[in-house]
């Protein structure tokens, strides 16, 4: 299967965190595909009309996107333990978990391209910034239950969503107030499908 990849996406790594948790990694072969909102790439339309990353193309070239869709995807082809709970109150709230750690990827993206503004707009940075600590101040709530709870989609997500305030807001300071979900956050660092894939530029 070919992955349309980048290094530095935090949608793209919850794709290769998800592989390598569920012994998949190496049938993946990850292209580095290059998106820009200004520019689309013509290699990627063909398999991505919303030319995003990432997008799996499967071998008999269908393709898959987005990265949710892909996760559940791949959590058909193995037999460990499922990562999407099969029903009840637990796929729920995995669900949930991935749902809002996704919506704060999006923001954060826009968040950040706003701020690379020549001239940016402050009611939208206002507006971000209290996205950004109503989402942080929920996970706080959420981090004993995620603790608890078996390891699953929601926990690659939301771990993928605060690497990526490392990776691009380092300047924030996330885990000051937020002593629950930095010190989960923590072992979600050490596990070695996070070590192995780390946001890095390129």
């Amino acid at each position: 299967m070919k992955l349309h990849w980048s290094p530095r996406s935090p949608f793209v790594r919850k794709v290769m965190l998800f592989a390598h948790e569920t012994g998949l990694v190496d049938r993946l072969t990850c292209v580095r595909t290059v998106v820009a909102m200004k520019a689309p790439n013509a290699a990627l339309l063909p398999d991505n009309p919303l030319n995003k990353i990432p997008t799996l193309v499967l071998d008999d070239g269908s393709a898959l996107y987005d990265s949710g869709v892909i996760c559940e995807y791949l959590d058909t082809l193995h037999d460990r333990p499922k990562l999407f709970p099969i029903e009840g109150r637990a796929r729920w709230i995995a669900l949930r978990r991935q749902a809002l750690a996704n919506g704060f990827l999006d923001f954060l993206l826009l968040w950040r391209y706003e701020r690379e503004r020549t001239v940016p707009s402050q009611p939208l940075l206002d507006a971000f910034s209290a996205k950004y600590r109503a989402t942080l101040a929920a996970l706080e709530r959420d981090a004993p239950e995620l603790v608890r709870a078996p390891f699953g989609i929601g926990h690659i997500a939301i771990g993928c969503s605060l690497s990526y305030l490392d990776f691009r807001f380092g300047d924030l300071g996330w885990r000051d107030g937020h002593s629950g979900i930095a010190a989960w956050h923590a072992a979600f660092a050490e596990r070695p499908s996070a070590k192995a894939t780390q946001a890095v530029e390129d």
